[in-house]
């Protein structure tokens, strides 16, 4: 199977897949699809039938739906060994409620729905696993509402930043500032003018795609008084 063998080793540490069997994950792959997708092609598009949940090896996908008057918002950006879709095959309605596109080249291995459902028939710790997963990224989404519905521009750009992970004081922001901007609800100039601002008050410094956290406290405290 072309690309396919030798992947079940990097699945262990996906938290969907952690509770399988060998056997169980070697029936998974057997039907897996492995796709490459170049800069700027699209996996799938709202609408279409949902029989595939996928996991990105490597690469960058953006989410997006239109809005009533056409313009694209990025709903959410996946990164290289996170999980999506999963949660449609649970749904009465059968199709994907949102367009993913490769913002660079991607590889992207989609796994049959309906064939996990049957192994999580035969595995509880997988479903637990899978409820858990579920319920994590359930929290982080109410975070998100929360953050774009009570907000100003400011504070959710900082609370972006606070929800990262850190290399030290070190953050990859890992996607064009104009895909961030989209994430957050704000125009890019908006986004630019707070990180100039945030940069003039010593609280962040601005390398490109990578964020330095000058004071990680007094940038705490500075969103909790927006």
């Amino acid at each position: 199977m072309h690309n396919i063998v030798g992947i079940s080793q990097e699945l262990k540490g996906i938290y969907l897949f952690s509770g399988l069997s060998e056997e169980q994950t070697e029936t998974l792959l057997e039907y897996a699809a492995y796709q490459e997708l170049q800069h700027g092609e699209r996996l799938f598009s709202h609408g279409d039938p949902s029989e595939r949940f996928f996991w990105l090896r490597s690469g960058l996908i953006k989410l997006t739906r239109l809005s009533a008057d056409g313009e694209e918002k990025v709903v959410e950006l996946i990164r290289a060994g996170q999980v999506f879709g999963e949660a449609i095959a649970f749904m009465e309605r059968q199709e994907y409620p949102v367009n993913a596109e490769a913002i660079e080249r991607s590889e992207v291995v989609g796994f049959e729905s309906r064939r996990f459902l049957n192994l999580l028939r035969t595995s509880p710790d997988s479903c637990f696993r899978l409820l858990a997963g579920l319920s994590m990224r359930l929290h982080s989404q109410i975070n998100e509402i929360d953050r774009l519905t009570l907000h100003n521009a400011t504070a959710r750009v900082i609370g972006y930043l606070l929800d990262q992970p850190r290399d030290g004081d070190r953050i990859l922001l890992g996607s064009p500032k104009h895909l961030l901007a989209s994430r957050l609800s704000i125009q890019p100039e908006t986004l630019s003018r707070i990180f100039g601002r945030l940069n003039r008050d010593g609280l962040i410094k601005v390398e490109g795609q990578t964020i330095y956290v000058q004071d990680a406290e007094e940038l705490r405290r500075f969103f909790e008084r927006q």
